[in-house]
C-alpha cells in the first residue's frame, strides 16, 4: 500500500469514527416518562436506556437537571452525557422541571421537582429496571445545584408524595454547580428569604453523596474559591468530593457543542469517578 492510500485510509477511518460518535451522542432519548404533574403541568424523564435492557435488570441510573439560572433551559442539555452513560451501561435520564420562563416558579419549586423525580425513580425501580440503590444525579450550573440541593438540603419536599422514599441521590455529578446562595453567592436575591435552607455548601454532613465537580477557573458566575470551600466542607465531613478545575476556562466549557475538547475530557473522567463507586464497569486501558 502506497503512503496516499495509507493516509486516505486513516482520514475514512477517523471521519467513521467520529460521526458514529456524534451521532451516539446526539441520539433521541428511548422513552419518556411522567414522573410529576402539577396542575395542567407535566414533567417528564427523557429516558436512554442500556442494549438489551429489562425491566427485570437491577441496573444503575442518573438524572440529570438542565442550566439555566432556574429561569431556562432544556433536558437536551444533557442528552450526549445520557447517550454516553446508556452505551456504559446505565439508566440515563434528563428531567424536565418547572422554571420561572415557563412557569413562574422560584428555585426552591426547581429543588422541589429534582426531589420529586430522584423519589420517583426509586419508588419505581422495581418495574423500571433501576437499582434503587445506585441512583446518582447531577446536572449544570443552576441544575447542579438542583442535583447539589437534593443530596445535602433536608426541605423543599412535595408534601403530597411519600416522604418515606428517600429524595436523595447516592452520587453526584455536578458540572459548574451553584453551591452557595448566600450574600455575594449566585442568586442571593431570588432566595434571600430562605438563602441558607436552600444552599448546599451550608446543609453538608455526612450523609452527602460522593460527588465529583467540574469547574473552570475562570467562570464568570462560580468563584473557583466556592468549589474549594465546598470540597474542604465536604473533607471534613468525611465525604468524598473530587474537585476538577481547569485552567482559563469559563461557565459552560463542558458542552458538548462548544468543540473544545472538554466534553470528551470531561466525560471521561466522570466515567472513572462512577466505575470507582461501582455504578460503571471500568474500562479496559488499552
Amino acid at each position: 500500500m502506497n503512503k496516499c492510500h495509507l493516509v486516505c485510509g486513516l482520514v475514512i477511518f477517523l471521519w467513521i469514527f467520529q460521526s458514529s460518535a456524534f451521532a451516539a451522542q446526539w441520539r433521541q432519548p428511548d422513552a419518556k416518562w411522567l414522573y410529576k404533574v402539577v396542575d395542567d403541568t407535566e414533567l417528564k424523564l427523557h429516558v436512554y436506556t442500556p442494549e438489551g435492557h429489562s425491566t427485570s435488570d437491577k441496573r444503575p441510573a442518573v438524572i440529570f437537571f438542565f442550566g439555566g439560572g432556574w429561569s431556562n433551559g432544556l433536558p437536551g442539555q444533557h442528552f450526549s452525557q445520557c447517550a454516553h452513560l446508556a452505551s456504559r451501561g446505565m439508566v440515563a435520564m434528563s428531567a424536565e422541571y418547572r422554571v420561572k420562563s415557563r412557569n413562574q416558579t422560584t428555585p426552591k419549586e426547581c429543588v422541589e421537582d429534582g426531589k420529586s423525580a430522584i423519589r420517583w425513580v426509586r419508588a419505581h425501580a422495581a418495574e423500571l429496571g433501576i437499582d434503587p440503590n445506585r441512583l446518582a444525579a447531577g446536572g449544570a450550573s443552576a441544575g447542579g445545584h438542583v442535583a447539589a440541593a437534593a443530596g445535602t438540603v433536608d426541605s423543599f419536599d412535595a408534601t403530597n408524595e411519600d416522604l418515606s422514599v428517600s429524595s436523595r441521590p447516592d452520587a453526584l455529578v455536578l458540572f459548574n454547580p451553584v453551591f452557595d446562595n448566600g450574600p455575594g453567592g449566585f442568586g442571593h436575591s431570588r432566595v434571600k428569604a430562605y438563602w441558607k435552607d436552600i444552599s448546599p455548601i451550608y446543609n453538608i454532613s455526612g450523609l452527602a453523596p460522593p460527588s465529583i465537580v467540574f469547574l473552570g477557573t475562570e467562570d464568570e458566575y462560580i468563584g473557583a474559591e466556592v468549589a474549594v470551600r465546598y470540597k474542604k466542607l465536604m473533607d471534613q465531613s468525611g465525604v468524598r468530593c473530587d474537585l476538577h478545575l481547569y485552567p482559563e476556562q469559563a461557565h459552560g466549557f463542558f458542552n458538548s457543542d462548544r468543540k473544545n475538547g472538554y466534553f470528551e475530557i470531561t466525560l471521561e473522567t466522570m466515567d472513572d469517578f462512577l466505575s470507582s463507586l461501582d455504578f460503571l464497569d471500568p474500562k479496559p486501558r488499552e
